[in-house]
This record gives structure tokens, sequence and C-alpha cells, in this order.
């Protein structure tokens, strides 16, 4: 005769919740009645996973029915680490955690164990609405570990050389002007080894133009050396404005300071940008996803980084549409109806996609065509961009998942009307 516990574990789905923090994590586990079954704290080490396998293990049906896990998170050694044993995994957003919070305890009481029992419960009641965690590759995860990191690394130079910019033109406005006119500005490379040795005015107009073309080649320029080293040295000793010496020259300590920090920065963002780049080329998406106008190998990777390769994950064009912002939100009530941007968006994909759309609009005649049709039924250049961007991802999608490359004449090949809906 069997025991309750293996009627249980044969008959009654079970749903576990995990509360995590940095040095512990506390799980419930309950069944579809909602009554409580497990309860552990267990540590964020080795032995801590294996008390939870343990547990789950308790009431997993088969290795084909594991117990689905709830989480505030997508990240971590331990959400790796249940993933890798293909169990469920379910990334609740803590926002919605909370509201669920109400639901079982009107006096706004709260703690460690309760918030696990709360998560379990999500997906006792409303697994439907939720999406468990994609499967994507191990190729495509380390993709999108690195794109994401190359992408911080150029918002913190970007950051780093607002912040440069600024104090240059407190005390040192002549260094704006001799870069403002290149592309990259003063995050390129012979930028900052001119500035290296031209930190305060004073400095910068005793330079000899051998001493400029030297900075000039430490800084990787190749071509018109002697030309432009003539003309920096104009601009440098030019007439200008000067602060008393002793605060030049702790200013300039100051720029050197972060000069420091912006050449770091600089470093990361193209060993990472190198490392990623070699990385996308390796994943059998690449060749169709640079087949698009505008997706170079850093702008493709970084694309495919945030939709991954599960390509079961997206059920429509409309569903990754709505992922990236692109697909606007309608709100109607009665007489009211409103159509807006959408505002809850993968934010690293939607600014991918504003490069992307930018860049299409000079490499296709198509985009420059679906644009401008849009710009002429009232759109702005916000909406038209965003309206191109969500033309351009639902072709992806299907590329994709049909597994051929762009085709310039059968992607713009609507007629007017429709371009223009």
């Amino acid at each position: 005769m069997e025991t309750d516990k293996a009627r249980r574990k044969h008959f009654v789905r079970v749903f576990c919740g995990i509360d995590w923090a940095e040095d512990h994590h506390d799980v419930a586990v309950v069944d579809e009645g909602g009554k409580l079954l497990a309860k552990r704290r267990i540590g964020d080490d080795a032995e801590g996973h294996r008390l939870l396998l343990e547990v789950l293990a308790e009431y997993d049906d088969s290795d084909a029915a594991l117990v689905p896990v709830a989480i505030e998170t997508s990240h971590g050694l331990l959400v790796a680490a249940l993933r890798s044993a293909g169990r469920p995994i379910y990334a609740i957003n803590p926002m919605a955690a909370s509201r669920y919070r109400d639901r079982h305890a009107v006096s706004r009481k709260k703690s460690d164990h309760g918030d696990a029992v709360v998560l379990a419960n999500i997906l006792r009641t409303d697994m439907a609405s939720h999406r468990p965690l994609p499967a994507h590759s191990e190729l495509s995860q380390a993709i999108t570990v690195l794109a994401r990191a190359q992408q911080d690394a150029v918002w913190n130079y970007q950051q780093l050389s607002n912040q440069l910019r600024s104090l240059l033109r407190e005390y040192f406005p002549a260094a704006l002007t001799a870069f403002q006119h290149l592309q990259g500005g003063l995050t390129r490379g012979d930028a900052r080894a001119v500035l290296a040795v031209a930190s305060t005015p004073g400095k910068a107009a005793r330079l000899s133009r051998t001493q400029l073309r030297a900075a000039l080649k430490r800084g990787g320029r190749q071509r018109g050396i002697d030309a432009d080293a003539e003309r920096i040295q104009g601009v440098f000793r030019s007439e200008c404005l000067r602060h008393t010496p002793m605060v030049e020259e702790a200013m300039g300590l100051q720029m050197l300071a972060l000069l420091r920090q912006l050449d770091a920065a600089c470093k990361a963002a193209d060993e990472l940008a190198e490392s990623l780049q070699a990385r996308f080329r390796e994943h059998p998406d690449a060749h169709i996803v640079t087949s698009f106008p505008g997706l170079s190998d850093l702008a493709g990777a970084r694309v495919l980084a945030e939709i991954g390769d599960d390509r079961s994950y997206f059920t429509s064009a409309r569903a990754l549409k709505a992922y990236a912002g692109s697909a606007p939100v309608t709100r109607a009530s009665g007489k009211v109806r409103i159509v807006t941007h959408r505002v809850v968006k993968n934010r690293r994909l939607a600014s991918c996609g504003y490069v992307w759309t930018l860049t299409a609009l000079r490499a296709s005649p198509g985009a420059r065509t679906h644009y401008k049709r849009r710009r002429e039924v009232g759109d702005r250049h916000s909406s038209a961009q965003r309206n191109l961007f969500n033309k351009l991802l639902g072709q992806l999608y299907h590329c994709l998942q049909t597994r051929q490359t762009y085709n310039e004449s059968r992607a713009f090949s609507q007629p007017a009307q429709a371009l223009a809906a």
C-alpha cells in the first residue's frame, strides 16, 4: 500500500518558491491546494544547493516533470545551477511579487519565509500568466554577458567623457576646440594621448610640433599627422583666458585623474568588443542577423544577446516587438482610446534599435522610403523611427524562424497603403 508521501508524489502537483539573499535563501514548497509541504533556509553555497535539491527531489515526479521554481531574479549561481539541471525557473518581477503579497496579508507583514510562500503560490495560481526562463544555448548566454558588459563599458566611458569635457570647459576650452570636429572627440586615442602631455594651457602652449606628432602617433594616428600637429599647436598657442597658476595646475591634476579613468574604460570597451565579435561570429544565427542593413558584428551581437536563440521563447513577432518596446500600447475605456509608446521594455534592446534604425536609413532604400512615408502621414521623427524598428524586428523574427537571410526587395515590397498603416 502506498504511503501518503508516495501518493502525493505521483498525483499532487507541487510548486517551489525561493526568497534569495546574499548569504542565505528561504525555500518553501506548497501543493496544488496551497498547503505548505516543506520549508528550509539554505546557505548560498554548494551545501545549500545540495540541500535544496534534496528537498525538491522528494516531490519531483520524474526528470520530465520537475518541480517548477519561482524566484525574484534571473541571475546568479543558484539560478544557473538549477537551470543546468533542466528545472523550470520562473523569474518573478519583485513589483509583481509585492502585489501578490497583499493578497495573503492585508496587515502588510513581511518575512523571508512568507515571501518564499508567496512566490510558490504565484506559480500555484497564476503559472500560465508567467513564463519560464528561456533555454538559450551556452554560446548565446556567453554573448549576452559580453554584450552587456561591453555596452556598460561604452556607457561608462561616455559618462567619463562628459565629465572630462565639462572640466576642460572650466579651465582649458582650447583642448575641446582641438578635437571637437573629429569623430569620437575626447574618446579618441590620439585626443587622450595629446591631453596626457597637455594637461594645462601653459604646458600645451609649450609643446613643439615634434612632441605633438609623437603624441598623435602614440594615440594611434596614422595619417595627416604633420598637418594636425601644426593645427593643434596653433590652437594651443592662441590667446585665451587663464586661471591663476596654482589653480590651473590643480585642475590639470584633476583632468589627468579623469583621463586615466577614461583610458581604462575605453580600453575595456575595445577589448570586450573584440571578444564579443569573435564569439558572435561562432553563432549559427550570426549570418542571418548581420544580413540586415544597419547590423554590423557589434550591433548584431547586441541584438542577438537580448533576444537569445531559444526560438520558442517568443511565440510571435508581436511578442518580440512588445519585448523591445517598439509595439505601441493601446489603452481603451468606454469612448476613450489612447495609443502610446511602450515604457516597460528591454531598454538595452531598445537602445540597439535606435542605432540600428539610424544606420539602416543610410544603408537601405526600403527603410528610407518607409521612414519618409511614416513622416508624411504625420509621425514625428521618434515615432517614425520606432515604427521602422518595429518592422525590422518583425522581419528579423521571420528570418530567424525560417532560417533565411534578409532580402531587400521582399522586405519592403508592400504597397504604400500598407506601409502607412
